[in-house]
């Protein structure tokens, strides 16, 4: 695992994560490319991080002027795919570890599904290779699906 530095507006964004839903986040990540917020949230925390029918996204959405994505902490690298794009979709996540320890990981996901998976435009690939980079130095993400 890599060491996380948190910037001072980072730190106030988990602080009214905190506050306004109640879970405690772990890392906050302010994703200027595609004008949003992710947020990690400890495990188990996930519902109340969302709230009733997304209540609580809400608010925070209000309060930063901007998108906010939740996903759920979890302590390796497949749990963290798992996590952020969703494991009912997932077939297989295989990670390798090069020379240098960095990691590679290929994500093999239900080809019907693949759209839902990547998101719009890659979003939610990339959210998944922003927190992947940040937490366990996985320098190549691939996602794939077997016809």
């Amino acid at each position: 695992m890599t060491e996380i530095k948190l910037s001072s507006d980072q730190l106030s964004l988990m602080s009214m994560l905190t506050g306004i839903t109640g879970a405690s986040a772990r890392d906050c990540l302010i994703d200027d490319k595609l004008n949003r917020v992710i947020f990690v949230v400890a495990k188990g925390q996930m519902g109340l991080a969302i709230g009733k029918e997304g209540a609580s996204v809400k608010k925070m959405e209000n309060a930063v002027k901007r998108p906010v994505e939740v996903v759920e902490w979890a302590d390796d690298v497949e749990g963290l795919v798992k996590n952020a794009l969703g494991s009912r979709y997932i077939q297989d996540v295989k990670v390798t570890e090069k020379a240098d320890g960095t990691k590679a990981v290929v994500v093999t996901v239900d080809p019907r599904k693949k759209g839902a998976v990547l998101g719009l435009g890659g979003k939610n690939a990339e959210r998944l290779r922003l927190l992947a980079r940040r937490h366990f130095d996985v320098s190549s993400l691939q996602i794939t699906s077997e016809a």
